[in-house]
């Protein structure tokens, strides 16, 4: 079972791989989204993850505010709605992973410069004027999601200055019967293979997306008090038992409806 997982999870990430260097130059920008979409949504099964969104739907030019637990966080997120990422720039040169992340609208962000850091919030800000969403996992590393870390504030500024909100999305993994688990966390000293090995010894795991309504900016917000605000947002929805979740069906479904209507404007 878990070898024929790994299989068919190569094949996918091959036919990723495949898809955006022949279909890409051909279609629109709003196909690569959806394409991104459901690739996402297929690979999370192929692992044996099923994603529960819960809470609002998104909000169209809002910077998505996110704890980080594991790998699988980007794919959960595109699965709510496709979304650019805002990642380390060591990302880049990753085989494989570096390619695809460079061509889904990955913003890289060099650590340390604060000179590439205005440079990252004109970019943030480009994306979020053409209605696209943003996501950022502003602890800055990941943990097993037993806690959320304090959050960098730095990334806010780019909504902050451009006028846009801010929407915080608290993203917890569970087992079948509910209970909080750590079998998808990628942190501290584990290798990408040993994760993936913990994920796929579970035959299904379920990771809760959570959306909170959005918060509105301007220039009299102070951006450390909104990153404490909403990473106190996300640590208490995070905490919650699977079984406080609203009907996910619905939920999906509205938060897809948005994503699609954005697209289609």
């Amino acid at each position: 079972m878990r070898s024929w997982r790994h299989f068919r999870l190569a094949t996918h990430v091959l036919q990723g791989v495949l898809t955006i260097a022949l279909c890409y130059p051909l279609c629109s920008a709003h196909v690569h989204r959806r394409l991104r979409q459901r690739w996402s949504r297929r690979l999370l099964g192929i692992v044996g993850v099923e994603v529960r969104i819960d809470g609002h739907a998104v909000t169209p030019g809002a910077l998505l505010v996110s704890n980080h637990i594991s790998w699988l966080d980007i794919y959960a997120i595109n699965t709510l709605t496709p979304s650019a990422f805002v990642s380390k720039a060591e990302v880049r040169d990753w085989p494989v992973i570096g390619w695809l992340a460079a061509k889904s609208e990955t913003v890289f962000l060099r650590r340390g410069s604060r000179g590439h850091a205005r440079i990252v919030n004109g970019e943030i800000t480009a994306l979020l004027d053409a209605g696209r969403n943003v996501a950022i996992f502003p602890e800055g590393t990941t943990t097993d999601g037993s806690h959320v870390l304090p959050f960098h504030a730095a990334l806010l500024q780019a909504a902050i200055e451009s006028g846009h909100p801010v929407q915080p999305v608290a993203l917890s993994y569970h087992t079948e019967d509910g209970r909080h688990t750590t079998a998808a966390a990628y942190d501290g000293d584990i290798s990408l293979g040993r994760c993936l090995a913990n994920i796929v010894s579970h035959r299904r795991l379920v990771v809760r997306v959570h959306v909170a309504s959005a918060r509105a900016t301007g220039p009299a917000t102070l951006r450390r008090e909104l990153a404490h605000a909403t990473r106190d947002t996300i640590a208490e929805l995070a905490s919650r038992p699977l079984s406080a979740l609203a009907p996910a069906t619905a939920v999906a479904t509205g938060c897809q409806a948005a994503s699609q209507q954005r697209d289609a404007g």
